[in-house]
């Protein structure tokens, strides 16, 4: 089943290229707001899966066309962000010990919506391609071996970041948790819909150009030893947030005007755009492009403010 929320949050489901309205379904859910809304839905999606399976056989709805998505899920509770987790097309010769962080969850916009690049000394504007777990139930040191058992389903996540800021040590908050720096969509995949996450192509254009392109088998550490490793940090509550991680080596400069596209395998397609007030420039290279040229550093600044002196 693939959830939506369109237009004024309108809660649907999606059927075929239509979008069956299920608001009269889970009005009943206690709720103040659709991002509460989605969470009491996954949290009780047990019993309400087969009223909406019946008001989707019923229902005509609308052309997906005609409808204005939004974040599928408006304000999850927590995102969980892992870091450095893929080997990098075989190029790291073991995985980095596990680690992560958190993006704020204001940081969410959704299909059609714009990443805004702020007034900040970043040496580069990214965003990273990733598979994001949604979370079913309540998690609390889970063990690896059950750990899918908690995965209600899956969408699409893209984790902006404002790199090079300073200082250093103090550098994931201020990188990655600006506004608009979390675009997810077009809509929640449950898990059942998904044969295996592990096995999901990823893939990335900006302004038309393919950019990302990597399987998330190439995941150091997989779904279950994430869920095992946030878990036992704290407890994960039902429609939270746990990002994947990327394959770094497509990333490239995001910049002013762009319309930038993601697609995993099986949780659909969307665009965003990206807004930037200072009309900075970067050369449109990739990282992998840096590298075969022998550098290790970013892309560097063309123009704008914060452009180093030539």
């Amino acid at each position: 089943m693939k959830l939506v929320y369109f237009n004024d949050f309108r809660l649907g489901v999606l059927k075929g290229d239509a979008v069956v309205d299920v608001m009269a379904v889970v009005g009943d859910i206690p709720h103040t707001g659709p991002g509460n809304l989605i969470g009491g839905l996954i949290e009780r999606f047990a019993t309400y899966r087969g009223r909406l399976e019946k008001a989707v056989t019923d229902g005509a709805g609308v052309p997906l066309a005609s409808v204005r998505l939004r974040p599928p899920l408006p304000r999850p509770g927590t995102i969980d962000c892992m870091a450095v987790n893929y080997m990098e097309d075989g190029t790291r010769s073991a995985p980095a010990p596990i680690n992560g962080f958190h993006k704020l969850p204001g940081a969410v916009i959704g299909p059609g919506d714009t990443m805004v690049l702020p007034d900040v000394p970043a040496t580069i504007f990214e965003g990273e391609a990733e598979l994001a777990v949604v979370i079913g139930k309540r998690a609390s040191r889970v063990a690896a071996k059950d750990a899918m058992s908690y995965v209600f389903g899956y969408v699409n996540f893209i984790d902006g970041s404002a790199r090079g800021l300073v200082p250093a040590n103090n550098s994931f908050f201020q990188m990655k948790s600006r506004d608009t720096f979390a675009p997810i969509g077009p809509y929640l995949v449950t898990a059942d819909e998904i044969a295996d996450p592990h096995r999901l192509s990823v893939r990335l254009w900006v302004n038309g150009e393919l950019k990302q392109n990597f399987n998330t088998s190439d995941m150091a550490h997989q779904i279950p030893r994430c869920i095992e490793w946030a878990t036992s940090i704290h407890t994960l509550e039902p429609g939270d947030i746990l990002a994947t991680g990327t394959n770094h080596r497509g990333l490239s400069s995001f910049q002013d005007g762009d319309k930038v596209e993601l697609e995993v395998e099986g949780c659909g397609r969307f665009a965003f755009n990206v807004k930037d007030e200072l009309k900075r420039t970067w050369s449109r290279e990739t990282r992998l492009d840096r590298q075969n040229k022998g550098f290790d550093t970013p892309t560097p600044q063309l123009t704008g403010k914060y452009a180093p002196a030539r």
